[in-house]
């Protein structure tokens, strides 16, 4: 059983097709690319997964849970999360402050704001663990606008990872990040537990490369090829249509 799976999805606005009976299975563990150009329709089917947008016909799997029908925030207490291209994050409070209120939002006490923050220790001690495992403890007090545009996307993953998703979905999360800042965040992205199954969208084809386990290429709404790494890297197919001939054996 997949963790992740979608059944013929296809989506129009008007006459203009976005979705063209997409298919695609992510096991559970992987570390799964979705690649392709610009319009390609990469996001579409993130909104489409999430229940941002509702196919015109085909299905969206959860594990063994058919969720076409779902709400998005009831796929999120079913564990599908995901982040955004561009971070919505609270600039004002510190990555612990921001990653404790997601927790009791979950647990279900976030409306007890009579009660201070601060009274939740075993929600803040969630988050710090949290925010240890995605690589910041050290600045978890620093107010979250003050910190590297690298921090904020791995603070903003870390508030996915608050609702306990058993499916994580990435939105191109190193958008707008330094060269340099963006291996430690897929490195991060990485270390995740196995038990977390990850489906990103990603331009840079060297982090795609290095960190995917498995890769699927859209063009015009519609599949074009999966693969692993090298299957993607050496198929001629893509090689003409996206990777422009460039050489990532």
């Amino acid at each position: 059983m997949n963790a992740l799976e979608t059944r013929n999805l296809n989506k129009a606005f008007g006459s203009l097709v976005v979705a063209d009976d997409i298919s695609i299975q992510l096991p559970k563990g992987a570390r799964h690319a979705l690649i392709g150009p610009n319009g390609a329709g990469k996001t579409t089917l993130i909104n489409l997964m999430t229940g941002a947008l509702t196919p015109d016909s085909g299905s969206v799997l959860l594990g063994d849970q058919d969720i076409t029908g779902l709400e998005s925030n009831e796929r999120v207490k079913r564990g599908l999360g995901r982040t955004f291209q561009i971070n919505t994050l609270f600039p004002e409070l510190t990555p612990l402050e921001s990653t404790t209120m997601a927790i009791c939002e979950r647990m279900g006490v976030a409306q007890n704001w009579l009660s201070p923050l601060a009274n939740q220790t075993e929600a803040i001690d969630e988050a710090f663990g949290l925010l240890t495992q995605i690589g910041l403890a050290d600045d978890c007090t620093k107010p979250t606008v003050d910190l590297a545009y690298g921090q904020q996307r791995l603070l903003e993953i870390a508030l996915a990872l608050a609702t306990k998703p058993k499916v994580l979905l990435l939105d191109e999360p190193a958008a707008g990040i330094p060269k340099s800042e963006s291996a430690a965040l897929f490195e991060a992205i990485a270390d995740l537990p196995k038990d977390i199954s990850v489906l990103f969208i990603e331009h840079d084809m060297n982090l795609v490369f290095t960190f995917a386990s498995s890769i699927t290429v859209l063009v015009q709404g519609k599949v074009l090829v999966e693969g692993t790494p090298d299957e993607i890297a050496h198929d001629p197919l893509v090689r003409e249509v996206y990777l422009g001939g460039a050489d990532h054996g």
